[in-house]
């Protein structure tokens, strides 16, 4: 392209964008046909995800079209102001998707339990093995089933819940009950 073909370009960019902020609808759309392919390109290197760059194109139009008016020519051209909107954009979606992804992953390491049941002699030794046991038989047996299922199976609470069928804020309370009365027997057991 010479010279002259790239001032006229960037002169049209230019009018584009000075009429955009004026609000001409036609001339936005121009700008956009003239300019998505290099935007669009722009995001999808830095997100490497087809569908995050159409938003991070979409989220740039609408900046686009809404700060117009705030283009200084002093600063730069037309494309050189959008890539580096895009690009902040672009970025900015990245940083997001990574602190949630690592967000997620936090919270998986601290909630997740042993992979699978844990011998009751891990938990306690052999002599409280046995009072553990007569406690555990002086619940319910829906309390005794869903602590063993959560504490000796390994199963989270909505495991339970989903393998007894019974809604999670009922096993929820139905361990914590138990847990009480467990608790409070093995005390009773430990006083004698």
């Amino acid at each position: 392209m010479t010279s002259t073909g790239a001032a006229n370009d960037t002169e049209l960019l230019r009018t584009l964008l000075a009429d955009s902020a004026l609000g001409d609808r036609g001339a936005f759309a121009r700008l956009y046909d003239l300019t998505s392919a290099r935007i669009y390109g722009l995001a999808l290197r830095v997100v490497r995800d087809r569908n995050y760059a159409e938003e991070v194109v979409q989220e740039a139009y609408l900046q686009y079209w809404q700060k117009a008016g705030d283009y200084q020519p002093t600063r730069g051209t037309v494309i050189s102001w959008m890539m580096t909107i895009a690009h902040r954009r672009a970025v900015d979606r990245v940083r997001s998707e990574e602190l949630q992804h690592r967000k997620i992953g936090e919270y998986e390491a601290t909630s997740r339990l042993p992979a699978g049941p844990v011998p009751l002699e891990l938990v306690v030794d052999r002599e409280q093995s046995g009072e553990l046991r007569t406690c555990l038989n002086r619940l319910t047996d829906l309390q005794r089933d869903s602590i063993e299922m959560s504490y000796f199976s390994g199963m989270t609470y909505p495991e339970v819940a989903e393998h007894t069928s019974t809604p999670l804020p009922t096993i929820k309370s139905r361990i914590r009950d138990g847990l009480r009365k467990l608790r409070s027997c093995l005390r009773s057991r430990d006083d004698a």
